[in-house]
């Protein structure tokens, strides 16, 4: 299985253009054929907490219809980030869409302090099953602190930990230490998609790593650049592209 994780600079509570980029970095990385792409917390919309209620969406906006299409035209599993309203609970959420299937919506189970009180936390756990060698359990941001949460990815024989997040230059050399440990102590491939640039009043890391199985850093992108990082799950053969901005 080839994994893909996007590294972006996120457009402020801008959900048009955001989704132009997503577009352009899948069309960019459809050259190298990967089996599944994440982007970070929150992807769609920038990490804004204050703007997430009036920028919330459902799976089913029709807006999203070209990611679907996409999926099902090149078989490609495409995680994305979004804000989402059920009732009046807020969730900060990944929007999963799987080739020719209904989509799934995980919302983050484990909340940041600062986001408790906005944000409502999801109840229901999830698994990304792709063949008998490969099960993916993502995580948004937060979730990798919370033992719990990788426990229970272990429990479910995930192959591979994705972690989807905003992380601060200030954060991000702890959370690269506790990915590297989710990945050793756990047996699972590890991956972290971050941004760079400024979002949430946070300027962004970047760093978006892979570890293998071992914990060891096979790949990591710098702290300024957009780009890809790809994994091959047979091969352990790294790839990464570079995708130019164009804003």
């Amino acid at each position: 299985m080839k994994i893909g994780i996007a590294q972006i600079k996120p457009l402020k509570g801008d959900i048009e253009r955001n989704l132009d980029k997503h577009l352009k970095f899948i069309n960019n990385a459809l050259e190298k054929q990967p089996d599944l792409l994440m982007f970070p917390e929150l992807s769609l919309t920038g990490y804004e907490p204050e703007l997430a209620r009036s920028l919330a969406i459902h799976s089913d906006d029709s807006r999203l219809t070209p990611l679907q299409e996409i999926s099902n035209q090149y078989n490609i599993i495409l995680c994305v980030g979004a804000p989402t309203i059920n009732n009046d609970d807020l969730f900060i959420s990944m929007i999963i869409f799987h080739p020719y299937k209904e989509r799934v919506t995980y919302s983050k189970q484990y909340l940041y302090p600062s986001e408790e009180g906005i944000f409502t936390a999801g109840h229901t756990p999830c698994i990304i099953p792709y063949d008998e060698e490969n099960r993916i359990a993502p995580a948004i941001c937060y979730e990798l602190s919370n033992s719990e949460h990788a426990d229970y990815a272990r429990q479910m024989n995930a192959t591979a930990y994705m972690a989807s997040v905003l992380n601060s230059i200030n954060g991000v050399d702890a959370d690269i230490e506790k990915l590297s440990r989710i990945a050793s102590t756990n047996g699972m491939t590890t991956f972290m998609s971050n941004y760079i640039g400024e979002s949430g009043g946070y300027e962004c890391a970047g760093k978006s790593s892979v570890w293998n199985s071992k914990g060891e850093l096979m790949a990591q992108l710098d702290d300024r650049t957009e780009g890809i990082l790809f994994y091959d799950s047979k091969t352990e053969a790294i790839d990464m592209i570079k995708v130019e901005e164009q804003y």
